[in-house]
């Protein structure tokens, strides 16, 4: 038996598994409390259809010289079969302040590249932490989880 608190799952990936994190964000923020995606970023072709049922932390890892998702978006092959379109870094997280009604500017960037909207609807906030010449960036538990475990479903 299992010990898990529904109202405490989170959401984290790398390259594509980012894109689920996305996607679960985006349809199911019922289900996780706050998602932290790293090398990767929504996609022009299905950001429209991205409409949580409730405001979501998003604390999102790039790195600027990523040669598969580009950081200031664009087609990329990322995906067998298929061409996509990434908004990029940047743009990626401003349609998540938006997403979350976020007002204000974004904080300047910290020590580990990480700007944050903090005064977000639900008391959420969104986060994109860059790492300069930085590839395919895994994220840092370090940095994401304790933004992670402030918040609850």
């Amino acid at each position: 038996i299992a010990c898990i608190d529904p109202d405490r799952v989170y959401a984290v990936g790398t390259l594509t598994g980012s894109g689920m994190v996305y996607l679960l964000a985006c349809q199911a923020a019922d289900i996780f409390a706050a998602v932290a995606p790293a090398a990767f970023d929504l996609i022009d072709e299905t950001v429209r259809t991205c409409q949580p049922s409730r405001p979501i932390t998003v604390i999102s890892f790039r790195g600027t010289a990523d040669t598969h998702v580009p950081y200031g978006g664009g087609e990329s092959k990322l995906i067998p079969n298929k061409t996509v379109t990434f908004l990029g870094a940047e743009r990626t997280f401003e349609t998540w302040a938006d997403i979350n009604d976020c007002t204000g500017s974004p904080s300047p960037k910290d020590t580990h590249g990480c700007s944050r909207y903090t005064n977000c609807q639900g008391g959420v906030e969104v986060v994109l932490c860059s790492k300069k010449d930085g590839k395919e960036e895994p994220g840092d538990a370090t940095i994401a989880w304790p933004i992670l475990k402030r918040y609850t479903r």
